[in-house]
């Protein structure tokens, strides 16, 4: 496959030609030279994890003032109240990655050869899906005359842009409906919290490197499993993979960071952002804020999102009565 103009779909005298790929997508077998893809899909989240953590360490001991005024809590707070010790917790995490690794090169193949043939026969899959459904919508002739204006555009488009950006969009709320659920799950059943999810909950002052603090089988199940099985529902490649994986990591270190930045694009991507989640680790919000990673709207609709209005209105009523 090259960027010239060419017929991929040829059906009822309907040809639909191949348009120049886009900015992201490379021909290369593997994106790193030397390195497959899948390997960079198992090394990615954990690279993410250790390289944002240390970034955010590095401004927790960095004593810049100016930074004072973006930290949710002041830095005392997190030997003071936490209930474990920095070895601890990256023993911890250490040992999830362990995990999720093992679980990643079981559950991932190695990717088929980019070539010619496959982009070819995936695309010619799209432009038949796309002829079908012009015929059901319109007529065989009407339909006919649509494609030939517009049938190359359009296929172009839901291949390259549309199905991928679909794909990654579905794995994100599979992904943020999972966590909601189980993490709700786990602080209303006694047993669960108690025997698995407090782990996570003895650092009652986030810090970044703590954000996979969790007892192992939690970690399996809330974070390693939920990934995997967003993956396969949305039907990601490979190198979509690497961007879940990836992206997810760094957006729950980031929940996790104990600073809210203003210039920060994670914390601009949503309202789920540090300060958010640093509201669930507090005795006031421990049964508030279960969503995670991504966006609010679980807690919204169920009725379980607390924000800092919310706490101060709570708090002037205590004080009232």
């Amino acid at each position: 496959m090259n960027t010239t103009c060419r017929s991929f779909f040829d059906g009822q005298n309907i040809c639909l030609p191949l348009t120049e790929i886009p900015f992201y997508y490379t021909l290369r077998q593997n994106i790193l030279p030397g390195l497959s893809d899948t390997i960079l899909a198992l090394a990615a989240p954990v690279v993410a994890y250790w390289s944002m953590s240390l970034f955010f360490h590095f401004l927790d001991c960095s004593g810049w003032k100016w930074l004072d005024k973006y930290r949710i809590h002041e830095s005392v707070e997190v030997k003071s109240r936490n209930l474990a010790s920095h070895s601890d917790v990256i023993w911890a995490v250490v040992i999830q990655h362990i995990i999720q690794t093992i679980l990643g090169y079981l559950w991932l193949t190695e990717p088929p050869e980019i070539s010619h043939v496959r982009c070819q026969r995936e695309m010619e899959a799209v432009g038949g899906s796309l002829v079908m459904m012009a015929r059901r919508l319109m007529g065989d002739d009407s339909a006919t005359r649509f494609l030939e204006a517009r049938g190359a555009a359009m296929t172009h488009w839901l291949y390259w842009w549309g199905i991928p950006a679909f794909q990654i969009g579905f794995s994100l709320f599979f992904l943020d409906t999972w966590q909601y659920f189980l993490h709700r799950l786990m602080h209303t059943n006694k047993f669960l919290y108690k025997q698995f999810h407090s782990v996570h909950h003895r650092l009652y002052v986030p810090y970044a490197f703590g954000a996979l603090y969790n007892h192992p089988l939690e970690g399996f199940v809330l974070d390693s499993l939920g990934a995997v099985i967003a993956e396969y529902l949305a039907g990601l490649t490979v190198r979509q993979t690497i961007f879940l994986f990836a992206f997810s990591t760094c957006k729950t270190v980031d929940d996790h960071c104990g600073y809210s930045l203003p210039f920060d694009p994670l914390q601009m991507f949503s309202g789920n952002n540090a300060d958010y989640h640093d509201i669930h680790h507090q005795t006031i919000g421990i049964k508030s804020n279960f969503s995670q990673p991504f966006f609010v709207h679980w807690d919204t609709l169920l009725g379980t999102r607390m924000t800092r209005k919310d706490i101060e209105e709570r708090r002037r009523k205590v004080k009232t009565t």
